[in-house]
């Protein structure tokens, strides 16, 4: 699959109108497509915001021999623009620009003939102007174009563009009222970059796109909602709480050895629930062996130690109090509580060691209490090795015991290579004596020894993520992406050489781990996800599974480490995937998305709003923290809407949480 975003310029249009909406049906909004590429994109928006279309012909006046180098432009409506810098600067003589100025005059004259077949441009004075094109560079074309439209004096210049550079976008806003970039691809390469179908636009079908505006433009947004609408209604396929009939549920699964299941949010009991529910009768029928989730892996090894009856804990909540480290209510939740007792009465059931079910960790962020669990297994088995443990670890100026977010422990990140070097000291140390560890006792000794191996690998991908933190968000995103893939196929060679077979595991994360990258505005960022690696490594050999809501409530936290709280999800923006499901009408419904031959899979391959909301939430600022454009079906071989939800509960139902009061206005949250 490409690593695109947009299927081609009218899928592209249609993900920059949903930024444009606040122009809807607004008087006094005029578009204009930059021909040829920004005309078909141009057009989407004009439908949506029941705009009129036009089109806006700029030619630069390059400086010959160097053409890159703009001295002017010439625009519709016989507007001229010099830059008298570089013309004093390269000392141009008036005949040169003259000449130049006629030749690209010529060609201007052409286009304008062959696009607007005899119409003229309508008048810009004091009007909104959106001005359109299919994505920038270095953004001297628009430059010019907004300099020749400040000439027909509008009343506001809104610049409109699917993709472009981050520096671009930041300098356009100080010629323009408002700048609009749907994407700001880091590092940026080229326009094309970010569509599927780049091919180019010509003359021909430019016309057509302004004669088909003439007729429907004006019919307002949703000319297309009830075929889409429809579309997803007769294929959605109907689930109870979340969960599909289990003829349904198991042929999506197949012969899938890895099960992807997600979640739109991590404070949602509807999702938490439906994925349980999946995963026992994935366990029950279809012989899965473990859950691995997203979380930390000393803190759900206590969770496995439980269900496997190999703990101390008294209890299925007393299993989860190593979950300390915010947020907590991820898994000290009423919900996980429940799935853990069910999944130590199933084990208790099995006669045999291998036959039980595992609870297992991805995650990376325990340094501290993964240098603790090292230690601790090697002072059951070797004294003296766990006395070198102790000097190797010095170097993280450890606090025995104590995990404190590591964002506070910057400082022991500095030592870089020292702390590297002993860290894989400490490995070699571990591989070198398995066989006489594991030798003690058998089947319980060899667990004991891979979970102590996996904490000491994620001592190293911690500092490793920790240090990356310093240097941008997504060096580190896939730092922790590829780390959770790793710990997964370590997870599967080792249940895998217990068991004899390969073995068959279920996966609990985000939607934004789940979901395949690719088909996700993040890969313009560079991001991956744990779906898109398991896909590149175990094609048809893994399914992703994604939720969504279009409103309710959910329990976040306003910012990082701070309390749980109980808030309202405002109800889903428009153009958005969750509004589209709402259209539906339908309490709850799966879509089998990865069935490309569908209808609905056909509507859902466009890109589209999709929120993801994390253990932060802030309804303020929603469209900038908790959307992104994605195809749903590339991103999920299905999706599950529950369209109302609720908050999970947390174990510690705290004051905060508990005496929360919906406002007058929810569930509408106006």
């Amino acid at each position: 699959m490409p690593d695109r975003l947009f299927r081609d310029r009218r899928d592209a249009g249609r993900a920059l109108a949903a930024r444009l909406d606040h122009y809807r049906n607004r008087p006094g909004v005029m578009v204009l497509g930059l021909p040829r590429g920004g005309v078909p994109v141009a057009y989407e928006i004009a439908t949506a915001l029941g705009a009129p279309l036009d089109v806006f012909v700029v030619r630069k006046l390059g400086v010959p021999g160097h053409e890159e180098i703009a001295m002017g432009a010439i625009a519709s409506g016989g507007v001229v623009v010099l830059n008298d810098d570089v013309i004093r600067g390269l000392a141009i003589q008036p005949e040169v620009v003259r000449q130049v100025a006629e030749c690209e005059g010529r060609e201007l004259h052409r286009r304008e003939v062959a696009y607007r077949e005899g119409r003229s441009l309508p008048d810009a004075t004091g009007k909104t102007i959106i001005l359109v094109d299919d994505g920038l560079a270095t953004g001297a074309s628009m430059r010019a174009a907004v300099q020749a439209l400040r000439q027909l004096n509008p009343g506001r210049i809104v610049v409109a563009v699917p993709s472009a550079p981050k520096s671009t976008c930041e300098e356009l806003t100080d010629l323009v009222d408002e700048v609009v970039c749907a994407t700001t691809p880091t590092p940026f390469f080229a326009v094309g970059a970010s569509y599927w179908d780049f091919r180019q636009t010509t003359d021909s079908e430019v016309r057509e796109v302004l004669r088909a505006a003439s007729t429907t433009v004006g019919a307002g947004p949703g000319a297309q909602g009830p075929r889409e609408v429809t579309a997803v209604r007769s294929d959605s396929l109907p689930v109870e709480d979340g969960v599909p009939p289990d003829d349904v549920l198991f042929d999506l699964i197949g012969d899938a050895h890895l099960v992807l299941i997600g979640e739109a949010s991590h404070g949602t009991h509807e999702f938490y629930r439906a994925r349980a529910d999946m995963t026992r009768r994935l366990i029950e029928e279809k012989g899965f062996c473990a859950v691995a989730a997203e979380a930390d892996w000393p803190d759900a090894y206590r969770v496995n130690r439980w269900v496997r009856a190999r703990s101390v804990d008294a209890s299925a909540e007393e299993s989860l109090r190593g979950f300390q480290r915010f947020p907590t209510w991820m898994w000290r939740n009423a919900v996980v509580l429940d799935f853990v007792g069910w999944l130590r009465e199933y084990n208790d059931r099995m006669s045999d060691e291998p036959s039980k079910v595992g609870f297992y960790g991805l995650d990376l962020y325990s340094l501290y209490r993964s240098i603790d669990e090292v230690i601790a297994y090697l002072e059951r088995v070797d004294p003296d090795a766990a006395q070198r443990a102790r000097a190797r670890y010095a170097c993280f100026d450890h606090v025995s015991g104590e995990d404190g977010q590591a964002y506070g422990y910057a400082a022991a990140f500095g030592a870089g290579p020292t702390c590297e070097d002993e860290v894989v000291e400490q490995l070699v140390d571990l591989r070198r004596h398995a066989l006489d560890y594991a030798r003690r006792d058998g089947l319980l000794a060899e667990d004991d020894f891979f979970y102590a191996e996996q904490n000491a690998w994620t001592v190293r991908a911690a500092a490793d993520y920790y240090r990356s933190m310093f240097s941008g968000r997504v060096s580190s995103w896939n730092l922790r992406d590829r780390a959770m893939v790793r710990t997964l196929e370590a997870l599967v060679q080792h249940l895998g050489t217990q068991r004899g077979e390969p073995p068959r595991i279920v996966v609990w994360a985000h939607n934004s781990h789940v979901g395949d990258a690719r088909a996700t505005e993040s890969a313009a960022r560079g991001e991956l996800t744990i779906g898109q690696l398991l896909r590149e490594r175990h094609p048809g050999d893994c399914r992703l599974i994604g939720f969504t809501t279009y409103g309710g409530t959910v329990t976040a936290a306003n910012d990082w480490d701070a309390p749980a709280d109980r808030k309202v999800v405002r109800p889903a923006l428009s153009d958005s995937v969750e509004e589209l499901f709402h259209e539906v009408g339908e309490k709850e419904f799966m879509l089998p998305v990865g069935q490309r031959t569908t209808r609905a899979a056909e509507v859902l391959r466009s890109a589209r709003l999709e929120r993801a909301i994390g253990v932060v939430y802030r309804p303020q600022t929603e469209r900038q923290s908790h959307y992104l454009q994605a195809r749903v079906t590339d991103q999920f071989d299905a999706v599950i809407h529950i369209d109302e939800t609720r908050a999970v509960e947390p174990i510690e139902r705290t004051a905060r949480w508990e005496t929360w009061e919906a406002p007058e206005t929810y569930p509408f949250a106006v």
